[in-house]
């Protein structure tokens, strides 16, 4: 085999290995976001998982369930889009700031 295709396997299995260490890293780190002035907070994992929501009794009323539904929303699109920002960032200091198709 080529020398210079053993160590491009090498590399890759090496970058492979890196990548597995950080994805599993990710599970554990989190991320938190809130709506309505921290009325709702969530707190998604890098896998992304969400991991816990707080709801303040306060916004909660019976009448307009719409505006919680809201919040609750919000607050979790807020916390998804930062825990991809974080995977990102994080798989962009291994590989760089090359964006590979299929990895993330």
């Amino acid at each position: 085999m080529n020398p210079n295709i053993k160590e491009m396997m090498r590399q890759a299995q090496m970058l492979q290995n890196k990548m597995t260490k950080i994805q599993e890293e990710l599970k554990e780190r989190t991320v938190e976001a809130s709506a309505g002035g921290g009325m709702v907070k969530v707190v998604v994992s890098g896998r992304p998982e969400i991991k816990s929501i707080e709801i303040d009794k306060e916004v909660v009323d019976p009448d307009d369930i719409e505006m919680l539904q809201d919040l609750i929303m919000a607050a979790i699109n807020e916390a998804l889009n930062l825990s991809s920002q974080m995977t990102e960032q994080e798989m962009a200091k291994l590989t760089g700031g090359l964006k590979i198709p299929g990895i993330f």
